[in-house]
């Protein structure tokens, strides 16, 4: 029994060993089995990689370069030669084996992609050709080029020059010649050196000199022409052979030269840095490779225009082009044109002061002994009313130190020149007639143009506002004086204290009183008739009626409280007066 379990023993220890020896096999295998199966995933890729199997070669020597197929070939060419390429700096010996190969796969792609885009960029040659359908293209496989570009340079540094020199000779070719035909739809007859805001239509000219612009008006008036900076900004240009029979100002052809000039360009920087995968000064330098030549022709053009240009309103509206043209150029994030803008800006400016400040030069050298005397609105006011409107209707949104300070020497122009205008007069009511017509000219043109309160507009309405107070008090001196009078004599000695003087004026307030009972209802309608006829505003005129009238009640509410007792009773009820100036009142 002993021996027995003895030997049951030893084979349960026997039993123990064993299984102890496959746990430790078991281990062993499933670790060997983890490890080749992690070496045959990357095994497997790299052989993938590394292979270069015979549909690729198939592909890239036999499917044309525009088969679907053959781009997703490329691709993967393309890794294959990068993997390789990594590979080799790792000694990996297989890239021996298919270097080869693969080169020759590389050369010959590269030879058919060359084919294909210098293909596409000799399509831009042939004549009336849109050239964005081969830009279109191009951009459908700018895959190619990004291939050739990592590859072989020599070759992308090639297609990217035949591409800038095809591609630049077009663009000149075609701006220079719109530039051509939309300047032979310009108006012949524009303003001259002698068609400035102080120089009268009838001055003496030479035997030889050349007749002035018809209708000088037009060209300190505005009118429509604005709208260019709104609703017209981004219509379809001009296309000259069908507006062949039209006539333009200039900032209209020059709106559609530069609209586009802003949609050609624009498109040709984002081809540019999408397929030639460029950015930041790259993208410039060929931009300005692309371009250059073009952009110089069209500020030769807009020097051209400057030189001899006295069409103040035209310069302004193309300054402002330009400003919003160069906001359009940033919202479509292309900054390349921002050079451009800059010099058209350079060339623009000081030819506008140049012309803004002779127009100045011109008021305040005007003689107004050489005028008529007539005291409605002076055809210098509504020049420079209209001229002043359009410039700062312009200006809205847009403000400008410089053009503000033009402005500002303009106003003072023309506000001392109607001054020395009225002192021609001579009386100073006939001065006041002038001025308060000349200021309310202005102010009204002001009001219909503009928006906001400019501080033109301001000026003259202080100016027009001191000038009718001073006014009313003209107008009723002749009627009213010696009321007038007594209330300011009696208004002082109360102010001074010597109430006790108001006892020798009472005699003569007596009389007054006497004399505006029996007359102050003519007097009325025959201020009312005089106001009326001075001036050719109607508004205006019922205005100043209004405000005369005002005045008055106010000198007789004032002589009311300056009068004895006694003398007080025989004054007119004040309820009488007010319903007499009622019948003077019209809307206009």
């Amino acid at each position: 029994m002993e021996s027995m379990l003895i030997k049951f023993q030893t084979d349960l220890g026997s039993i123990s060993s064993e299984i102890l020896l496959l746990q430790r096999r078991s281990v062993a295998m499933s670790q060997q089995l983890s490890n080749r199966q992690a070496i045959r995933g990357s095994l497997s890729q790299f052989i993938e990689d590394m292979t270069i199997s015979e549909e690729l070669i198939r592909g890239i020597m036999e499917c044309p370069v525009t088969e679907k197929d053959f781009l997703t070939h490329l691709q993967n060419l393309n890794h294959k030669i990068n993997f390789i390429k990594e590979q080799s700096f790792k000694d990996a010996k297989s890239c021996v084996d298919v270097k080869d190969i693969v080169e020759k796969l590389k050369l010959k792609s590269i030879s058919k992609i060359r084919n294909y885009l210098l293909e596409q960029v000799y399509k831009f040659r042939k004549p009336m050709t849109n050239y964005q359908i081969p830009q279109n293209n191009m951009l459908k496989y700018k895959f190619f080029f990004e291939f050739i570009l990592c590859n072989e340079r020599n070759v992308a540094e090639e297609i990217c020059s035949e591409y800038i020199d095809t591609i630049s000779k077009i663009y000149y070719s075609y701006f220079k010649s719109y530039s051509s035909r939309l300047i032979k739809l310009q108006y012949e007859e524009k303003p001259t050196k002698d068609d400035l805001m102080g120089i009268e239509d009838t001055v003496n000219r030479g035997l030889f000199h050349k007749a002035s612009l018809k209708h000088k008006g037009t060209v300190f008036s505005i009118g429509n022409r604005g709208e260019i900076l709104n609703s017209q900004l981004e219509e379809p240009i001009i296309v000259p052979h069908t507006a062949s029979k039209i006539r333009y100002h200039y900032e209209a052809l020059f709106r559609s030269e530069q609209y586009a000039l802003v949609d050609n360009a624009c498109r040709e920087y984002l081809f540019l840095t999408e397929f030639f995968k460029v950015r930041g000064s790259q993208a410039m330098d060929i931009f300005n490779q692309v371009m250059g030549n073009t952009l110089t022709l069209m500020q030769k053009s807009l020097q051209s225009f400057t030189e001899d240009c006295y069409d103040t309103i035209a310069l302004f509206l193309c300054f402002h082009i330009i400003m919003r043209y160069r906001i359009i150029c940033h919202k479509r994030a292309v900054p390349a044109l921002d050079k451009y803008w800059d010099n058209c800006t350079s060339i623009i400016w000081p030819r506008f002061h140049h012309v803004f400040s002779i127009n100045i030069q011109s008021i305040k050298a005007c003689d107004p002994l050489k005028f008529n005397k007539e005291t409605g609105p002076h055809y210098v006011t509504r020049r420079y009313a209209e001229f002043s409107a359009a410039v700062v209707s312009i200006s809205e949104g847009f403000p400008c130190e410089g053009v503000t300070q033009l402005l500002a020497e303009l106003r003072e122009a023309v506000q001392c020149f109607l001054l020395r205008m009225a002192a021609i007069f001579p009386n100073r009511t006939q001065q006041l007639l002038f001025l308060i017509n000349n200021y309310d000219l202005v102010l009204g043109v002001f009001m219909e143009r503009t928006r906001d309160n400019s501080k033109e507009a301001e000026s003259f309405k202080e100016q027009l506002n001191a000038k009718s107070s001073e006014y009313v008090e003209e107008i009723l001196s002749p009627y009213f004086g010696g009321i007038i009078q007594l209330v300011k004599e009696s208004e002082a000695l109360i102010e001074k204290g010597l109430t006790d003087e108001l006892k020798r004026h009472e005699s003569r307030a007596i009389d007054l009183v006497q004399s505006f009972t029996n007359n102050w209802k003519q007097s009325l309608e025959q201020i009312n008739s005089e106001i009326l006829k001075s001036f050719p505003n109607l508004v205006l005129g019922g205005a100043l009626v209004q405000r005369t009238m005002t005045q008055l009640v106010e000198y007789y509410q004032r002589l009311h409280k300056i009068l004895p007792a006694n003398v007080r009773t025989q004054l007119t009820n004040i309820h009488f007066i007010m319903i007499e100036i009622k019948k003077y009142k019209v809307n206009y």
